[in-house]
């Protein structure tokens, strides 16, 4: 697994999305129950904080619909 520290303002959904990409819910219910910790540090996570990171599969992404009218 992968860590990585945060930047000062970080949020946990600011911190996923610049490191791997997504912040959905999969990925950060994963990320708090890699980090118990985590929370004490209120919404916003000051500088430095080494967080770990879940290992998640790559999201796809939902094709749009076809329409007759496009």
């Amino acid at each position: 697994m992968r860590s990585v520290r945060s930047i000062a303002g970080d949020s946990v959904n600011q911190l996923l999305y610049r490191s791997i990409g997504r912040s959905d819910d999969a990925a950060e219910e994963a990320l708090w129950l890699l980090n118990p910790g985590l929370a004490e540090y209120g919404p916003v996570l000051p500088a430095g904080v080494s967080v770990v990171l879940p290992e998640l599969e790559e999201k796809i992404a939902a094709k749009a619909p076809v329409s007759a009218w496009d």
